[in-house]
């Protein structure tokens, strides 16, 4: 299986408050993000993490605590040298098959990507759920109601259709369709 998540920022103390995140300190939220990974995610499975993984020097113990295969799309925050070292791959840039889609990944929104009007799909993160968020949210609902395909989707795991799990491509594609993924860009 394949898992998507983004901006776990394990260990930084600022995201609690940036997001509003439901924790009362990094150590509940850090636990709350192992136990989330641990339960969906088995030893052969493989994790994208779509940049931002780790703050500063938390890492090395947490991410040995963590099942599965992972990748890192090096996000803003991934410049922690024996940190990378850990990783199956560390790239800037993705783009993978996962069951017969083609699914682009960057941690950086990506408004025209490849193989866009063929059926890929954009994962993303770095934007958090912030008022760019809404942006993106209102442009890709202007694209779609011009008949433009756009399969834009944020995997921030503080956004209420991934709520700190990694989610499936399936499980993103659903939320996506029935509007769970942009009914926080509708503030």
């Amino acid at each position: 299986m394949i898992y998507y998540i983004a901006d776990l920022h394990f260990g930084h103390k600022n995201v609690l408050r940036h997001d509003n995140r439901p924790f009362d300190d990094v150590a509940a939220m850090n636990e709350t993000l192992i136990r989330n990974w641990n339960s969906r995610v088995a030893a052969d499975d493989t994790v994208y993490v779509l940049g931002d993984a780790f703050w500063k020097g938390s890492g090395v113990e947490i991410f040995r605590r963590l099942n599965g295969h992972k990748r890192l799309i090096r996000g803003n925050h991934d410049y922690r040298g024996e940190l990378l070292s850990l990783w199956e791959s560390v790239e800037p840039y993705a783009e993978i098959d996962d069951g017969g889609t083609r699914v682009v990944l960057c941690h950086y929104p990506i408004p025209f990507y490849n193989r866009q009007h063929r059926g890929a799909v954009m994962l993303y993160g770095h934007v958090h759920n912030s008022r760019d968020w809404v942006l993106l949210e209102q442009w890709k609902r202007e694209l779609r109601a011009r008949n433009i395909p756009c399969r834009m989707i944020n995997v921030g795991c503080m956004l209420p259709y991934v709520d700190y799990t990694p989610r499936t491509l399936a499980e993103l594609l659903a939320a996506d369709e029935n509007g769970g993924a942009d009914k926080e860009g509708q503030k």
